[in-house]
């Protein structure tokens, strides 16, 4: 998987299991998610298998959708953790098929506490969805060397071609 940042570097993730971003997971959303400075988004239609009640989306599947690009807003930041917390207020239904973009942003960090803050839109209109916020512990030093080593995480030199294919990879120290 390539983890492509708008205007940054690209990185590349072994394929891996997760619900969320896994592309070996043949249940899963298998997210395509993009990196910026201290923020994480993506693009989906939720899938008729993603279902809660006649036509909408399960609430939960949304929960997963806005925790995921939270997370990754610590990835692009190098911080890897996992969720302590998570709040998520729903504005209106998500139909089914509906192209819609969460985003995931940083908003403070102190040693390994991060608060994170989320948002799910309709792609058409701009309408805001659901809007969630997020506390993560950041991995120590040995566990996000121990992440990044599992998850084979290559920082790409360049990215090229309208598939992202990846130029020269350099190992990755860090986003």
């Amino acid at each position: 998987m390539i983890v492509a940042p708008a205007g940054g570097p690209a990185f590349e993730i072994a394929p891996h299991h997760c619900f969320a971003c896994g592309t070996l997971n043949e249940h899963g959303l298998r997210l395509d998610l993009h990196l910026e400075h201290a923020r994480s988004w993506t693009e989906l239609r939720i899938a008729p298998g993603f279902q809660g009640w006649d036509e909408i989306a399960h609430g939960g599947i949304l929960c997963t959708v806005l925790d995921e690009v939270m997370a990754w807003s610590l990835v692009a930041e190098d911080h890897w953790g996992v969720t302590a917390r998570l709040a998520v207020e729903f504005k209106a239904p998500v139909a089914i098929d509906q192209l819609v973009r969460a985003e995931g942003w940083i908003v403070s960090s102190k040693r390994r506490i991060v608060h994170t803050e989320a948002r799910l839109t309709d792609v058409a209109t701009g309408r805001l969805l659901a809007r969630a916020t997020g506390t993560y512990v950041a991995a120590d030093a040995d566990r996000k060397e121990e992440l990044r080593s599992r998850y084979g995480v290559r920082r790409l030199d360049r990215v090229t071609g309208p598939g992202l294919s990846p130029g020269r990879p350099d190992p990755v120290a860090g986003p």
